[in-house]
């Protein structure tokens, strides 16, 4: 996104608990921040960010936001979302308020499904023209249990740390 965008960086917020996904199906969150900083540590232009470790739980993407503008006065944040994740943007907490306040960045996604036409050429809504590459962490994690090699789809590094864990065996 930061290479197909006016985008300066990329963090990567690891969320403890999405009110929107059970908990229980996650690794620990250290384990999750730790794939997120193996991943992007040679690239200065992404980051892995815990901020929401400290926040109430559930995590809500509007408080989130809101914290991060506030201790980061100078920085001008937005927010980047899956065009799948587009489609159900209306059940979000104060979805009309993040909006308002926050630019909305959406990858392409192969998906079945419409996204809403009140955010069809909306003025804070950015669709942006970058490849798409159908790799999930929910393919991720079946293939895996499946038995498949996937090691080529994901950095050395990742993969080490996936496999010395046995996670999703």
């Amino acid at each position: 996104m930061v290479e197909f965008s006016d985008l300066d960086e990329v963090w990567f917020v690891v969320t403890p608990h999405n009110p929107l996904k059970k908990k229980k199906t996650l690794l620990e969150d250290h384990h999750r921040l730790a794939l997120v900083r193996i991943a992007v540590e040679n690239y200065p232009k992404l980051k892995a960010s815990s901020v929401e470790f400290d926040l109430p739980q559930p995590n809500y993407t509007v408080n989130t936001l809101a914290y991060l503008e506030e201790k980061y006065p100078e920085k001008n944040f937005c927010l980047i979302v899956g065009e799948d994740n587009l489609k159900s943007f209306q059940k979000w907490k104060n979805y009309e308020v993040i909006l308002d306040r926050y630019f909305i960045y959406v990858y392409p996604r192969i998906s079945e499904g419409i996204v809403e036409t009140q955010f069809d050429n909306h003025k804070k809504i950015k669709k942006v023209d970058a490849p798409i590459i159908e790799l999930s962490s929910t393919f991720i994690r079946n293939a895996i249990k499946s038995g498949k090699n996937i090691r080529p789809m994901l950095l050395a590094e990742v993969w080490k740390y996936l496999d010395e864990m046995n996670f999703y065996r």
